[in-house]
């Protein structure tokens, strides 16, 4: 499992960007993983469809906590469409498929690794789930 937590993966997971709740948000999403016990808040401002705040809660293993961390720090300017490809992305480079998404979002690529454990996939996209859910949820308003 070593392999799963590598430096840049405790970097980001340290790194906790954007963390804590947003005052005022236009959306929010808490979701679980009822497998590991991992729980993600994302809280959204949005304007004319785009992100232009975001912030993380998140109570779960480091890959759920590192994969928020590279969420929120490259989600401002983001439509839902634009995250949606991003996570796509993801799921194809976890299914061994395909490369780590590029244009900012390359420090995805540390999660490369957990390609080979099937079972830790979720972990790594929940953040992305909750953010999509996030945007629904101001886009109700």
């Amino acid at each position: 499992m070593t392999d799963l937590y590598q430096k840049g993966v405790l970097r980001h997971a340290a790194a906790a960007r954007r963390s804590g709740r947003l005052n005022d948000a236009h959306g929010s999403a808490t979701l679980d993983n009822p497998l590991c016990g991992d729980r993600v808040t994302i809280d959204v401002k949005v304007k004319d469809g785009t992100v232009r705040d975001i912030s993380q809660d998140v109570k779960a293993c480091v890959l759920c906590q590192a994969c928020a961390s590279i969420l929120c720090e490259n989600a401002i300017g983001a439509d839902r469409e634009t995250l949606e490809d991003v996570r796509a992305q993801v799921t194809a480079m976890l299914k061994g498929g395909g490369a780590a998404p590029q244009d900012g979002w390359d420090a995805l690529k540390v999660f490369a690794p957990v390609a080979d454990h099937k079972s830790r996939h979720a972990c790594v996209l929940l953040p992305f789930e909750a953010a999509e859910q996030a945007l629904d949820d101001a886009s109700q308003d």
